[in-house]
């Protein structure tokens, strides 16, 4: 019959490895669960992606809707290379933190989740080699110290690279941000625009008509529309076959996770050009746009809210609109503000 202490030293073994389980599961789930707290759920979820062209690495100019910065591509099919910008050849990736929190929010999970391996496995990054448990420990530990030190390697990156972006964003084109004269919330000229679209004196090298803003103004609601609807069919006449492959890798982890992200009421609130151009026979258009949404996810089994809500709310971010040939506007890249 086991002694008291025999008893002792068993549960606490059992207790020590069940508290190391634990502490492995909040390791690993705790930066997913920063990184998908803050990011949004509307179309494109709150990331940076698409192509602009040959200005997909450069920024482009601030206007009076979005008077920051934006932020560069987490996803994007084009490569650096001939005619673009050398000083932004490194694009931002999408990480396991790529799409929200930025470095500082990666950077704190991760040393938070090697922290509690560290304290729990013994001694720090090297220490107690002797269990299985503890060379789980060990090689979870390596992983977040690279992640960490890659988070480091590319924040460095855009700390340094975007300023000769930014500076060279309008290099050779000879136009600024378009002057906006009107900013009001809703209304219309005519009647026709009714979300706020700045005209002024149009310098960009491709003319940018009153048809084309309201064109830019109903893809705004359309696309919404359709990515509520999971319409896959419908998105594919409204963007490029790039940005479609985004919408249908987010709408594919929104059904792993049996929810679905509806987006109602859109509405532009403001717009402006940021600039135009064409490449070849491609004419490109970048335009910030304010507009009002309601953004909530619900359960597809139940109906009930798990993210979001019923309130209305407010976003800001810059889009660039593709034409080709005998076709008409495509969205083909969405950029988030700073």
């Amino acid at each position: 019959m086991p002694g008291i202490w025999e008893t002792h030293m068993t549960f606490s073994q059992r207790s020590r490895s069940l508290f190391k389980t634990i502490a492995v599961v909040l390791a690993l789930a705790l930066p997913t669960a920063l990184a998908i707290s803050s990011a949004d759920a509307r179309v494109g979820g709150g990331a940076s992606s698409g192509s602009r062209g040959s200005r997909t690495y450069s920024a482009p100019p601030s206007t009076t809707t979005a008077p920051g910065s934006t932020s560069q591509f987490n996803r994007t099919y084009t490569q650096p290379g001939a005619g673009m910008n050398s000083a932004a050849a490194a694009p931002a990736r999408g990480g396991l933190f790529g799409r929200a929190g930025g470095f500082m929010g990666g950077l704190a999970a991760g040393f938070l989740g090697a922290g509690l391996l560290g304290m729990l496995f013994g001694g720090g990054l090297f220490g107690g080699l002797g269990g299985l448990s503890s060379i789980i420990g060990l090689i979870i530990q390596i992983a977040l110290v690279v992640l960490v030190v890659r988070l480091a390697m590319s924040w460095w990156q855009r700390r340094h690279s975007p300023q000769a972006a930014y500076a060279n964003a309008d290099a050779g084109n000879g136009q600024g941000p378009q002057t906006n004269y009107r900013s009001g919330l809703g209304g219309g000229l005519g009647g026709g625009l009714g979300g706020g679209f700045g005209f002024g004196a149009n310098n960009a090298p491709l003319e940018i008509k009153p048809d084309d803003y309201e064109a830019f103004e109903r893809l705004l609601g359309e696309i919404q529309t359709a990515w509520s609807n999971e319409d896959v069919a419908k998105l594919h006449t409204l963007a490029t076959p790039e940005m479609v492959s985004y919408f249908e890798q987010d709408l594919g982890q929104n059904r792993a996770r049996n929810v679905v992200n509806k987006v109602t009421n859109t509405k532009l609130l403001q717009g402006d050009l940021a600039e135009a151009w064409r490449e070849g026979e491609t004419d490109y258009a970048t335009v910030a746009l304010r507009f009002a949404l309601t953004d909530k996810t619900v359960d597809r089994n139940t109906g009930a809210i798990v993210a979001g809500s019923e309130q209305p709310g407010e976003a800001t971010e810059v889009w660039t609109f593709a034409r080709r040939p005998n076709g008409g506007w495509e969205l083909s890249a969405i950029q988030q503000t700073n």
